[in-house]
């Protein structure tokens, strides 16, 4: 009798560990992969600017620690106002993208 050959596919491994206790598990990793993208994204514009997770924080009006917890994809009540804001604090513009469709969005304030 043959051995069945296990599978070293990481997505099929996961699937069979969580998928019976929590269907939705992969949409829960894409949230938590979104925040995380969002959270490397400004720690690369605000180290790229030669800021300080403290300096940045001044300049949008917030504590190191939350600055800390964005980038670390940590928190989970980010919202567009502050987005705004750290977008005006590093002087960059910020930009929204639906498939092909983009707005430019300026302001520091929605």
């Amino acid at each position: 009798m043959k051995k069945k050959r296990t599978t070293t596919n990481a997505l099929e491994i996961m699937d069979a560990v969580f998928g019976a206790k929590d269907p939705h598990w992969k949409e829960r990793v894409q949230e938590e992969r979104q925040k995380l993208a969002v959270g490397m994204l400004i720690r690369k514009c605000r180290v790229a600017q030669g800021l300080t997770q403290k300096e940045l924080a001044r300049r949008v009006g917030t504590t190191q620690s939350a600055i800390s917890r964005i980038e670390d994809a940590n928190y989970n009540n980010l919202k567009l106002e502050t987005l705004y804001r750290i977008a005006d604090a590093l002087k960059l513009p910020l930009a929204i993208r639906l498939g092909r469709h983009s707005a430019q969005l300026q302001g520091a304030t929605v």
